[in-house]
């Protein structure tokens, strides 16, 4: 068998491979006005007090900091790289694969410490005007414009918010009535906060006020 068609590699291939569907998906989403990353950063909760175990897991990781997507195809690309690499060097040294446990183990490892290296470097090329500092429920009943993607009941948008410091937050948008839908440049007044970055809004009733 070829080397590169070895079982012992497939696991490495899939995550390159997944990789790149995610790539191909998030651009196909923003050519039609989406996006999958403002998606899953509106999806999931920011993490909890930060002296429990998995705040500090999730904070060496950067995840609530950096696009949750970015942090997944940093995973992906090097667990697939070094997964394969550690594989292809195993089997030139020794005449034949390492069991597949320990190359996912020692690629999970290394992935870890990209996604940390990486992440810090990207979190500091993000806008600081993206902070999250205010606690998400005190946006409610501030005005915001849609940015990106069309909301409707179940399908959140993206959203620009200002708190009462004029720091710009992105947030996801979903209309309170289960008719409504927000294209992008429509002024919503948010009404409830859902979880996370996640909220319920209504037509703007005064559009003079941003």
């Amino acid at each position: 068998m070829t080397p590169l068609l070895a079982p012992e590699l497939w696991p490495f291939a899939l995550a390159i491979g997944l990789m790149l569907v995610l790539a191909v998906l998030e651009a196909m989403a923003l050519v039609v006005g989406l996006s999958m990353s403002h998606w899953l950063d509106g999806a999931i909760d920011h993490p909890g007090e930060p002296d429990t175990p998995t705040s500090a897991v999730l904070g060496w990781l950067h995840i609530g900091k950096v696009p949750l997507l970015v942090i997944i195809i940093i995973f992906l690309t090097t667990f697939g790289v070094i997964g394969s690499l550690a594989q292809l060097v195993a089997r030139a040294l020794s005449g034949h694969f390492m069991p597949v446990v320990l190359a996912a183990a020692i690629a999970a490892v290394v992935a870890a410490f990209a996604v940390r290296i990486l992440g810090e470097a990207i979190g500091r090329m993000i806008p600081k005007d993206e902070s999250t500092a205010v606690a998400d429920a005190a946006l409610v009943g501030r005005v915001g414009t849609i940015v990106i993607g069309v909301a409707k009941a179940g399908r959140p948008a993206q959203a620009r918010i200002h708190d009462e410091h004029g720091t710009a937050h992105y947030i996801m948008v979903e209309p309170e009535g289960s008719d409504d839908a927000f294209a992008a440049g429509t002024s919503v007044l948010l009404v409830r906060h859902l979880k996370g970055r996640h909220f319920h809004a209504i037509p703007n009733p005064k559009p003079g006020l941003l």
